[in-house]
């Protein structure tokens, strides 16, 4: 429905009223440097990995059963959504700590002829308020205390979304996609060692008897990796799916379950059957920027995704413009001892890191759902803005950014100071016919709301919302409000050649806020770099989320990181945990075209093709 859209021809919501006269000082003081952990912990960094190559059609996913799900309805002529709707269906058992049936999910779409985006993210229930992450003096509650129980749990949207994306899209009748998923769920699956180490590291799950029954022996110790896992309760689910189509989840016994357990809990929520049931998915116009040769095309609001990679890749673009000696072209990866192989090059991580600055200060003061919010999202990536805003960039490091005034703004609030968190999977695929699907699906936090219903976990993605509704008397856009979609940094990313139009790349990663870093990052190395793309996944990961710089621990070298604090930088060396899953295709000397295609090495996905 909707073309790959020049940002002239964007849409923007109706104008609202000018409520007064913009002041962005108000509420502007310098984010805290202290910022969320990765919301999955590590569990390692495998250095075997190599570039896997086809020649028809390939998948990628965060577990290897995911992966080969997907394939397998590839190698029986389906589209790559119906390679997704496999993958998330398997992940749904087999990485319950990072996505499901319980979620919601971003998806873009290449059809072969124009992209499409498929929103289905969840929604906040009718009953929900501004206030519903306030304690009674009101002052926000602690993350845990939001997190845990029905209050944080928001409508699922993911099935609602690949339906849509399927009745749409699909080759392979809807019923085949949940075959894999059926027979692991009652055959069984290994505990891996990444599922493991997350279930060990996560004190919770013994006060959810549903998650404690399934995951712990009977002495209340995690299972060993390597046991075997069935769970008919969710083969029974995705049955039921598989026979009626989403409406199995939203009407009916399973969500009464739902709703049963959301406002039963001691910590309760206001999840109704009605908000199930008025649940709706929504196509929305794909945002498509330029970035030197290339189009790249992300979501739209409610993430932040799209927005903040296409503000990171336009400033890179405009200092270069501006200076051609700022390029990042000839600052390619050197070769180090690290795990990794390589790292960026000093200046690349602080051109990169200052251009994510500014563009995670944007995004704090004006991304939120623009079924609700004015958000002025042609004005934050034009070119002119972008141009402004790189200006700001020099030698040494700015510390803090201050948000912009992008053209079109509208309405004043108050930046978000929420946690910055999030727990997500990644699915990319190419068919065929050259069709390709990038999908990010999540549940929030490892393991959502700890809530399990008939074998799956629900979301907590309610507490993406900013947990304080307004600052000095200005609102918050991202604050709660009844049936709105909270903020998202999820940046499934679809990449083309700008002259010819050619399918060039799909890549997406979760990480939380992080996200954004991680496709920025792989997103140069794939284009500026020409690195493969298991070399591109590889790559350290850096950034900055407008705190301070970050560096994945173990990965660089003193003398880059000596070299960042002597250009003002605070160095953050942490955890990293993306989960980057990334497909291109390549064409030989003669013009033959193929796939390549990498898995993050920091989790246990795979890419799989023919």
């Amino acid at each position: 429905m909707f073309p790959a859209l020049p940002l002239s021809r964007l849409r923007l919501p109706a104008l609202m009223l000018i409520i007064s006269a913009l002041t962005l000082t108000a509420c502007n003081a310098p984010p805290s440097s202290t910022l969320p952990l990765a919301p999955e912990a590590a569990s390692g960094y495998r250095t075997d990995l190599q570039t896997r190559h086809a020649s028809k059609h390939m998948a990628a996913a965060a577990n290897p059963l995911a992966a080969e799900a997907g394939r397998e309805m590839l190698r029986q002529g389906g589209s790559a959504i119906d390679a997704a709707i496999a993958m998330q269906a398997v992940l749904t058992l087999v990485e319950p700590q990072s996505s499901g049936i319980g979620g919601g999910a971003m998806i873009v779409l290449w059809d072969g002829k124009q992209v499409r985006t498929y929103d289905g993210r969840e929604t906040a229930p009718a009953g929900a308020t501004e206030k519903l992450f306030l304690r009674a003096d009101g002052q926000p509650m602690s993350f845990p205390q939001a997190q845990i129980g029905g209050r944080s749990v928001g409508t699922p949207g993911v099935l609602r979304a690949l339906e849509m994306a399927h009745k749409q899209h699909g080759r392979l009748p809807w019923a085949k996609l949940f075959e894999p998923a059926i027979k692991l769920s009652e055959q069984g699956f290994a505990i891996s060692a990444r599922l493991h180490s997350l279930l060990e590291s996560d004190p919770i799950i013994r006060q959810s008897p549903d998650m404690a029954k399934y995951f712990l022996n009977a002495d209340g110790s995690v299972k060993t990796v390597g046991t075997r896992l069935q769970n008919p309760a969710l083969a029974a689910v995705l049955k039921r799916i598989a026979n009626e189509g989403a409406d199995a989840l939203y009407k009916g016994p399973i969500a009464e379950e739902i709703v049963a357990k959301v406002q039963g809990h001691a910590n309760p929520g206001s999840l109704s059957l009605n908000d199930l049931q008025r649940y709706q998915a929504k196509e929305r116009a794909p945002l498509c920027t330029d970035y030197k040769r290339w189009q790249v095309c992300g979501m739209p609001p409610p993430s932040s995704g799209g927005i903040a990679v296409a503000q990171i890749l336009g400033t890179l673009q405009a200092l270069e413009t501006h200076d051609p000696r700022l390029s990042l072209t000839p600052l390619k990866p050197v070769k180090t001892d690290k795990p990794a192989g390589i790292e960026p090059a000093p200046e690349a991580v602080h051109l990169i890191a200052e251009a994510e600055r500014l563009a995670y200060a944007d995004r704090a003061q004006y991304v939120a759902d623009t079924d609700f919010v004015p958000v002025p999202v042609k004005g934050l990536v034009d070119p002119g803005y972008l141009a402004s805003r790189a200006s700001l960039i020099g030698e040494r490091s700015m510390g803090s950014a201050k948000p912009g005034t992008p053209p079109g703004v509208q309405v004043a609030y108050a930046p978000d100071r929420s946690p910055l968190r999030i727990s997500t999977s990644q699915v990319v695929a190419v068919d065929d016919l050259g069709g390709a699907v990038s999908m990010t699906t999540t549940i929030e936090a490892a393991f959502g709301s700890h809530l399990m219903v008939q074998g799956f976990l629900l979301n907590n993605q309610m507490t993406d919302f900013s947990f304080i509704p307004e600052e000095n008397g200005q609102k918050v856009a991202n604050r709660v409000e009844p049936g709105k979609r909270p903020r998202s940094s999820m940046a499934p990313t679809l990449i083309f050649d700008r002259h010819s139009g050619e399918f060039v790349a799909t890549v997406g990663s979760p990480g939380g806020s992080q996200i954004i870093e991680y496709v920025a990052k792989t997103t140069v190395g794939l284009l500026d770099w020409s690195l493969d793309p298991q070399s591109a996944i590889s790559l350290p990961n850096f950034g900055s989320r407008n705190g301070p710089t970050e560096l994945e621990q173990g990965q660089f070298s003193p003398a880059l990181i000596q070299t960042l604090k002597d250009k003002g930088h605070a160095v953050n060396e942490i955890d990293m945990t993306s989960g980057t899953q990334a497909i291109v295709r390549v064409k030989d000397a003669q013009g033959k075209a193929s796939l390549e295609g990498g898995a993050d090495p920091r989790r246990e996905g795979e890419a799989l093709g023919d």
